[in-house]
């Protein structure tokens, strides 16, 4: 005997729903946008380094995919929540995104590896509450960002290893 079933393809996503993807991937692109206003300069050349840092090629790829993985976790988590969970959430998410976008400018622009390695710690931290927060509402928003938690757990290490080495 054989069943039938009638396969369809699935449905659009509606314009408000693809602007809504839109507007996450640009927040979570914002850490990115402002680092490009202090890259990796002469002074970052001359500091020892662990034999383990990567190499720099690395970064641009993985923040692209971690930055889109984090636009479409907000998303998801976004169309599941509501109201004042909504705005506890959300904090978390914003903080984090902030804390990404401050380690740029204090390693980099101000060299100052031991201030930026307050800073990724806190931003480790709060990346594990935004994790159990999505979560909670959206289990898949939760797990999309556990990639970014586990390079930030690296790149904590990699910046306390520098600041370390040339302290």
């Amino acid at each position: 005997m054989t069943i039938h079933t009638e396969h369809r393809p699935p449905l659009p996503m509606p314009r408000m729903e693809i602007a809504t993807l839109l507007v996450f991937l640009g927040i979570a692109f914002l850490p990115a946008i402002i680092g490009m206003a202090t890259p990796p300069d002469a002074w970052f050349g001359s500091l020892t380094k662990p034999a383990w840092n990567p190499p720099s090629w690395l970064f641009g790829p993985v923040w692209t995919i971690l930055y889109s993985l984090i636009g479409y976790a907000g998303y998801l988590a976004w169309n599941s929540s509501i109201g004042r969970k909504r705005n506890r959430i959300f904090s978390i998410y914003a903080i984090q995104l902030f804390l990404n976008a401050l380690w740029t400018p204090l390693f980099f622009g101000y060299h100052i590896p031991g201030l930026a390695l307050i800073d990724i710690t806190a931003l480790w931290v709060t990346i594990a509450l935004n994790i159990v927060a999505f979560y909670r509402i959206k289990p898949a928003a939760g797990l999309l960002l556990i990639p970014y938690w586990l390079w930030v757990t690296f790149a904590t290490f990699l910046n306390f290893s520098i600041w370390k080495l040339n302290a």
